[in-house]
């Protein structure tokens, strides 16, 4: 599983999630035992989800799954957990 800089200063952007910079341990251990596994919005995607962790109720990694690797997409922090 890879979290390059690429994705982790996409993910820091402005206007994306820059409240997450504090919670990179989280964001990793999200992947690792998450609470919840759920599809992501394409067929190779996965949202890694951990509830009461981070900003807000959840935190949620997106990592797409390649041929040869897997690597985090994004993440944010959500109220709800859309199913």
């Amino acid at each position: 599983m890879e979290l390059n800089r690429e994705r982790w200063e996409h993910i820091l952007e402005p206007e994306r999630h820059p409240e997450l910079a504090q919670y990179l341990d989280d964001i990793l251990r999200t992947i690792e035992k998450p609470d919840q596994q759920l599809p992501g919005n394409e067929a190779d995607e996965i949202r890694f989800a951990a509830e009461h962790v981070g900003p807000s109720r959840w935190l949620q990694v997106v990592v797409v799954f390649g041929s040869d690797r897997a690597f985090v997409v994004t993440a944010f922090a959500s109220r709800r957990l859309r199913k």
